[in-house]
């Protein structure tokens, strides 16, 4: 179905910053907009804010003066909620409340037009429960935008039960006329990205509780060799703990507890102590004026490594090899299981098992685990752990040929998988059950993720570059050493090795 004429009317009930978003992003796509909250002049003045706001962007010359002028023209304060029956779409941003929210839909369900379509921009709500009980429940859509809605690009069209395929079909091609990046999605927990997204944080947050390292060193870590944008602990402090932690215990709620995602108890610590974030000055991190930025872990070389063995391929870290040869060292190949030797020291890439694990079954002394990189001939710092006694000249050699790379050595406890790559398999395997559910395609989940949260790849995609039984193991080794539920390998993931496909395939 094609996208909604501009001349369709459009209405927003909701003024706060959400609804107010939305507004502005229906207007710049040249829509006539009703902007609408029972608050009396909140809309008048969000209509004024975004005239501010598009005016700075005019002078920062992001924005030419006459689309500033048009778009807020479109914009209409609505007085009541009877002025908005002539519109084509309603879309509301209003408290997330189920009881409060269905309310609202059966009254514009009786003041519309059949033809008019009912959005909502609900982020945790059921669409199903939304449309439960109306008389064409078919109309009934979710257009979950992400904050701020003007700048970020994901919409994500939630279809529940009764949601007419040719109503969620117009939507997305409306959302993408609008200029932004659509996903269909099924009405299930979280959609897809507040489900995909839960192991991003909760990882992190074990690691830290075990003790691998510090919540600079870990963010660093996620940086600097995983391409995000942001760790784990600085972007949980940006969004607000208490926001963050309900989010998990929801998603966690509406699974039955289920142990994948499990909210953590280091993360109640700071809502109940409230310690939010960077909203209440304290979250992880210390927000006060006077507050030192906390150092990142790293070890120091002092050696010289020229020369150094690889024995088969490194799989997923075969770019560190291309890297050490661009650094002048010489580099010996030779068939074996994918080991790098250098000096005394034998290195290998994490795959899910500790390093004194891995040492006792391989009978590798001296073993150094590196951690996952997006792209090792771009990395800046890895994640190391080291077998018990492995020594010290040993570690040395491995830290010393990285940094001969331009590579920052972080040491971790020994803990199975270390931080990037436990982390990326379980996004992968989340990702790989909700394509299993159905609740989207691959195509439409690794969208979803980048677009929304600004991941560097999609997880489905990255599984495949990484390999699929590379994931697989990982995610066997990491259920095996935690004997949890939690690192269950998705049934998709299982079926993708077996027939020697790919997600993205």
């Amino acid at each position: 179905m094609q996208a909604l004429s501009t001349q369709a009317q459009i209405a927003v009930i909701g003024a706060g910053a959400m609804g107010a978003g939305i507004a502005q992003v229906a207007a710049q796509a040249g829509h006539s907009v009703k902007l609408y909250d029972m608050r009396e002049g909140s809309a008048a003045e969000a209509i004024e804010a975004i005239d501010r706001q598009l005016g700075k962007r005019v002078e920062s010359g992001k924005l030419d003066a006459d689309k500033r002028t048009a778009t807020v023209a479109r914009l209409q304060a609505a007085g009541s909620i009877e002025a908005l029956a002539d519109s084509s779409l309603v879309i509301e941003a209003i408290v997330e409340n189920l009881d409060v929210k269905r309310k609202l839909l059966a009254q514009l369900e009786a003041l519309c037009s059949a033809e008019c379509i009912l959005a909502s921009n609900t982020s945790s709500l059921s669409v199903t429960a939304l449309a439960a009980g109306m008389q064409h429940p078919e109309r009934v859509v979710g257009m979950h935008f992400f904050n701020p809605a003007p700048v970020m690009a994901l919409v994500e069209v939630v279809s529940g039960l009764a949601t007419s395929t040719a109503v969620a079909q117009c939507i997305h091609s409306t959302a993408a006329a609008w200029g932004k990046k659509p996903v269909h999605t099924r009405s299930t927990p979280g959609f897809i990205v507040n489900r995909v997204a839960r192991p991003f944080y909760a990882e992190s947050l074990r690691a830290l509780q075990e003790g691998a390292a510090s919540c600079a060193t870990l963010d660093a870590l996620m940086r600097e060799a995983g391409a995000f944008r942001m760790g784990a602990f600085e972007l949980t402090d940006l969004i607000g703990h208490d926001v963050n932690y309900a989010v998990t215990c929801s998603v966690f709620n509406a699974y039955y507890n289920d142990m994948r995602f499990q909210p953590s108890l280091m993360q109640k610590d700071l809502v109940d102590a409230g310690h939010l974030g960077r909203k209440s000055g304290q979250g992880f991190y210390s927000y006060a004026v006077d507050a030192q930025k906390p150092s990142v872990d790293e070890l120091s070389a002092d050696c010289q490594v020229e020369t150094c063995v690889v024995e088969g391929s490194l799989g997923a870290a075969q770019g560190l090899v291309e890297r050490i040869k661009a650094a002048g060292i010489k580099v010996i190949q030779r068939d074996g299981s994918g080991l790098l030797r250098a000096g005394d020291a034998v290195v290998a890439l994490s795959d899910g098992r500790m390093a004194c694990q891995r040492s006792q079954q391989e009978g590798l002394s001296n073993l150094v685990l590196i951690d996952l990189a997006k792209d090792y001939t771009k990395a800046t710092r890895l994640g190391l752990a080291c077998a018990k006694g492995t020594s010290g000249e040993a570690l040395n050699q491995v830290v010393s040929l990285l940094a001969k790379c331009g590579i920052k050595s972080s040491l971790l406890t020994d803990i199975p998988g270390l931080v990037v790559m436990r982390t990326v398999a379980m996004l992968a395997n989340e990702a790989a059950d909700a394509a299993l559910h159905n609740v989207g395609t691959a195509a439409d989940i690794d969208l979803a993720m980048c677009a929304g949260v600004n991941y560097p790849m999609g997880p489905l995609a990255w599984a495949d570059q990484i390999g699929l039984p590379t994931v697989l193991k990982t995610l066997d080794n990491l259920q095996s050493a935690y004997g949890e539920e939690r690192y269950r390998p998705s049934l998709l993931l299982r079926r993708k090795v077996a027939e020697g496909s790919r997600f993205h395939d």
